[in-house]
């Protein structure tokens, strides 16, 4: 499970991150990121000092369970890589019909291969 600071959870926070973000598409998600998060209104104390992610699994990958079983495999790739991004970064995973096929393993490689893409040198594993 991510940390609740981890999370998005407004419908604004992820249009602002869909709308504004960069992206890049894998064969089994879409990726959309903003390396800088919209200021928050004056005197909100939540205001998360970490990453943020949050995930669109929609009707065309499955039923359901399927949907609520590709949701708990993305959200504990993300986890593992989550750290790669600056502390000031929102992601919103995007899964396609394909990731309910895909295993974790299979999800790990395209998550991280989008969000090599996407951070550049600066975020690429050595």
């Amino acid at each position: 499970m991510l940390p609740a600071q981890a999370r998005l959870r407004r419908r604004p926070e992820f249009t602002a991150v869909v709308r504004s973000g960069r992206r890049a598409g894998r064969p089994t998600m879409v990726l959309h990121y903003l390396p800088e998060r919209p200021e928050q209104p004056a005197g909100d104390a939540s205001s998360p000092v970490a990453a943020r992610a949050g995930f669109v699994v929609g009707k065309s990958v499955g039923n359901s369970v399927v949907r609520h079983r590709v949701t708990r495999r993305l959200r504990a790739v993300v986890r593992t890589e989550l750290d790669r991004l600056p502390a000031s970064a929102d992601l919103v995973v995007r899964a396609r019909p394909e990731a309910a096929a895909a295993d974790s393993a299979a999800l790990h490689r395209d998550l991280a291969a989008g969000l090599d893409r996407l951070l550049g040198d600066r975020g690429a594993r050595r």
